[in-house]
């Protein structure tokens, strides 16, 4: 394996680890653990169509998101890609205050910079994607 391939590879580990840690945050009702995964200058957009939520509307985003009491549940394991994108497809299930329980199905796409961190998060998820949990 070059340099080029072992250089990859740890790329390819590490945004698939930071995926994972988003998803055992989440359920751990971490927010600040949340927030850590994300570089000062993140862009979220969840989902694409939405406004976006940056510098200090993320920390105050998730600390919503653990109110709501979200659980993520992948659906496949995360994919990699040869650049600094990877993606996760899962089901995320949360409790509004205005109502019952929801379950929404996503595909979000993550860039990272070279020290993991995410520096955009685009959620795929519309209307349709929707539906009681």
């Amino acid at each position: 394996m070059d340099h080029a391939d072992q250089a990859l590879k740890r790329r390819q580990t590490m945004m698939k680890a930071a995926l994972q840690a988003y998803v055992d945050r989440t359920n751990a009702g971490d927010a600040e653990g949340l927030v850590a995964l994300f570089a000062p200058d993140a862009v979220i957009e969840d989902p694409i169509g939405t406004p976006a939520k940056t510098g200090k509307e993320i920390p105050v985003w998730f600390a919503d998101s653990v109110a709501f009491d979200t659980w993520i549940t992948p659906v496949v394991p995360a994919r990699g890609s040869h650049a600094h994108e990877a993606a996760l497809v899962f089901d995320v299930e949360f409790t509004p205050p205005e109502g019952p329980r929801l379950r929404i199905r996503s595909l979000d796409v993550c860039t990272f910079d070279d020290a993991g961190l995410i520096t955009h998060l685009k959620a795929y998820w519309g209307p349709d994607d929707i539906e009681p949990a």
